[in-house]
């Protein structure tokens, strides 16, 4: 039989485990907590930037200090951790639900663009052409040489370049450095600096295609866009700044490209839109793009005559 002395030492190891087993448990609830956070802040913020811990601010002050208990301590980080992840999942809701509103008015304006919606008669809908008899098949005549009526279709040649384009193309420099992939976006820059700009926008597309993780990928592709706004295409300029912003919004210019989408969408007649991406232009990189970009964005506002 288990003496008295015995059942109390159980009982005191007993009080002295169950505090630590619960700091333990609740260290692990704080630690998914926080994994869990910065997850929702790489969404949230597309620049980096760290959320400042409102943890102090929950525990008044005392988080660490002699008069708390290590549970107290770690109860206060998971109820602030707690706060703060609701709060950030409540604003990648928000941004999903912005992002995709941009993407519908896109994707609307690209449908009206290329005709996709036309009004006409279905094939479902169509007459159906009136049977006709097949004609009988001629009979061979065993004496006659079989020879072909028609000679086979010559290969079509290559269309010449316009002498004069060329000549144009080729004043364009190559550069040629130690980069080779830097040249191939500076090829394609000066392409459009010399206003050529179908050439320039099939270097831009080669290039984003071939290096969409370079730095340059995100120049390459706002330049795309450019070039088609420069042509006088602000339908296809419109999906390839859309584009840059949605695939890469961390990218060097991917705020540049919101406003020019913005630009874009105007020449498109497309107020509301516009207005669309100038609000998810201040929404994400009003507070990091630069002074002049975010002049632009406000006087494209006042252009389309947005709301607030």
């Amino acid at each position: 039989m288990m003496s008295r002395w015995g059942l109390a030492a159980i009982i005191l190891l007993a009080s002295v485990a169950s505090p630590a087993f619960a700091q333990d448990s609740t260290k692990l609830r704080v630690d998914k907590l926080e994994k869990e956070m910065k997850a929702v802040q790489r969404v949230v913020f597309p620049n980096g930037q760290p959320v400042e811990s409102e943890i102090n601010a929950a525990s008044g002050g005392a988080l660490g200090s002699p008069s708390a208990s290590p549970v107290a301590d770690l109860t206060a980080r998971i109820d602030a951790l707690e706060a703060q992840l609701k709060s950030l999942t409540g604003q990648v809701e928000q941004d999903g639900f912005r992002l995709k509103k941009l993407e519908e008015s896109v994707k609307l304006i690209e449908a009206r663009s290329s005709g996709a919606a036309t009004a006409g008669q279905t094939p479902a809908t169509a007459p159906k052409p009136a049977a006709v008899a097949p004609e009988p098949a001629p009979k061979p005549t065993p004496s006659a040489a079989v020879k072909p009526s028609i000679a086979p279709p010559k290969a079509a040649a290559p269309a010449k370049p316009d002498p004069k384009r060329q000549a144009l193309i080729d004043k364009v420099e190559l550069p040629v450095t130690d980069d080779a992939t830097e040249d191939a976006y500076s090829y394609g820059y000066r392409l459009w600096q010399a206003k050529l700009y179908p050439e320039a926008q099939a270097k831009l597309r080669e290039f984003a295609a071939k290096y969409p993780n370079h730095r340059r990928a995100s120049y390459a592709q706002n330049l795309l866009g450019r070039a088609y706004l420069d042509e006088g295409k602000p339908g296809n300029a419109s999906r390839a700044f859309y584009a840059n912003y949605k695939n890469s919004p961390k990218g060097e210019r991917a705020s540049e490209s919101l406003y020019w989408l913005g630009i874009s969408l105007m020449k498109l007649n497309e107020k509301q839109a516009a207005c669309d991406a100038y609000k998810e232009f201040n929404t994400v990189y009003g507070g990091s793009a630069p002074g002049d970009l975010k002049a632009k964005v406000s006087k494209g506002q006042a252009d389309a005559q947005c709301a607030g």
